[in-house]
């Protein structure tokens, strides 16, 4: 078991958006469905898993590009303190209600390492200045308790997959 992370920022209008954020429904429409229902289900499928925006379920972003892989530990702690990081760095854009305030970011880290080491994934989300948003994601690998068919992003994890908690790629 190791662990993905993930992070995006961007409009926030951008991230409500959730049509773009819905995998296709796993079978096409019957041949005889109106070609817009046939139009639409073929430029989900070809869109969803190429678009950077975050999945509405975690365990998605395991069939988006491989770039967008920020990281990958196998300890839940090293992928917790990767979470912390972020939240320093973005600290001074977020807004008054973002949900991050003095305290939180320590219950997040703790919470992230309790969830990790569960083997479930975990995913915060922060308003930032400007209207923006933050995602940031932990998804746990090989295999995802929701979605054991998602197959890793990093492909065989071993040596050369990754390196110092980073991928080398």
């Amino acid at each position: 078991m190791h662990h993905h992370g993930y992070l995006w920022t961007g409009p926030k209008d951008r991230f409500d958006e959730e049509a773009l954020r819905r995998p296709p429904h796993p079978e096409p429409p019957p041949p005889d469905s109106r070609p817009e229902l046939v139009r639409r289900h073929r430029d989900v499928a070809a869109t969803f898993p190429a678009s950077e925006l975050p999945p509405l379920e975690t365990a998605y972003w395991l069939v988006k590009p491989r770039s967008l892989v920020r990281g990958t530990w196998d300890e839940a702690r090293d992928a917790a303190d990767w979470l912390a990081e972020r939240l320093a760095e973005y600290a001074p854009r977020f807004t008054a209600g973002s949900g991050c305030g003095a305290g939180s970011p320590g219950r997040h880290v703790a919470s992230a390492v309790e969830r990790l080491r569960a083997g479930g994934d975990v995913s915060l989300g922060f308003y930032l200045e400007r209207p923006a948003y933050l995602s940031l994601a932990l998804v746990t690998c090989s295999p995802n308790r929701a979605r054991p068919e998602l197959v890793c992003p990093v492909g065989a994890h071993g040596p050369g997959a990754y390196r110092a908690g980073r991928l080398s790629g």
